[in-house]
Formats: structure tokens, sequence, C-alpha cells
């Protein structure tokens, strides 16, 4: 916004409050402007404070490796000695192979 936007806006301003309603309009929108900077770095802080935190990850690690095995057994692929990422990769093919074969399927 330039400088000539913000001149038309304060006339726009005068010509509908009138002179003497300017002060109170401005000291209220002041306070406002405050308020929701006081509440803004409020929340801030409580997202700080509890980001400094140490979370427990046990629970969720461990069910990803569950989930990724109980996808592998249901798509019959054979997850012993392999990472996480490889399963990954192995699902994500194997699933995209039978969408294809569905859709192969469909159009006969």
């Amino acid at each position: 916004m330039g400088s000539e936007w913000i001149i038309i806006i304060f006339v726009a301003l005068i010509v509908l409050l009138g002179s003497n309603r300017l002060p109170d309009v401005a000291r209220k929108l002041g306070k406002a402007v405050g308020e929701y900077n006081k509440t803004k770095n409020d929340v801030q802080n409580q997202f700080k404070d509890f980001s400094n935190t140490n979370l427990s990850v046990d629970g969720p690690v461990q069910n990803e490796r569950e989930k990724l095995e109980r996808i592998a057994k249901s798509l019959d692929i054979d997850f012993a000695n392999k990472s996480d990422d490889e399963l990954r990769k192995i699902i994500s093919l194997k699933i995209g192979q039978s969408n294809t074969d569905v859709k192969a399927e469909k159009n006969l």
C-alpha cells in the first residue's frame, strides 16, 4: 500500500467520522491493536514453552513399525530383515501395481 492510499483513507475517515470523533476512534483502535499483540505474544510464549518440553516418542515409533508389518502381511510381502523405508517403498510399489491392475481389468 502506497502513501497516497494512506492519505486517501485518512481523509475518508475525517469525512465519515468528523474531526471530533477521530481521536476516540484512534484511541479505541490503538487499544484493540495492543490487546491483539498482547494475546498473540502470550500464545507464542505458550507454544514455545510447550515445544521446549521433552516429549516421549516411544509409542508412535513402535506403532509405525507394527502398521507397516500389518500392511506388508496383508499384501503378502516378506517384511523380515527390511527397514521401515524399504517396506514403505515396497508397499507403495505393490499398491501402485494393484491399482493399475484394477484399472486394466476395468478397461477390458
